[in-house]
């Protein structure tokens, strides 16, 4: 395989493990800095790294830190953002079969 090919065939992979980890790393630094009443990352940050293919990474934060489970409008943006990272998902994955 080519260097280029690769590339193409790696990026959209590397590309959904990084949004995952950073929502993940984000949901953390938030739930951190509200146990310390600190400056927060702003919901609308979250959201976005949620849509943008990071939902598994924003509910693995939720549940593992135990941060946001109980705000229902933030669920609800979480849930929007899981059946957009899912469609991603879907269409990433249809490029490999």
């Amino acid at each position: 395989m080519q260097t280029a090919e690769a590339i193409l065939y790696w990026l959209p992979i590397l590309y959904m493990i990084f949004m995952n980890l950073a929502a993940f790393i984000g949901m953390w630094w938030d739930k951190r800095k509200a146990e310390r009443n600190e400056w927060r990352i702003a919901e609308p940050t979250l959201y976005i790294l949620g849509i943008m293919g990071g939902a598994v990474g924003i509910f693995g934060g939720m549940y593992r830190f135990r941060h946001k489970t109980q705000k229902k409008s933030f669920r609800a943006i979480a849930i929007i953002g899981l059946i957009i990272s899912l469609f991603i998902y879907w269409l990433i994955g249809n490029l490999y079969i």
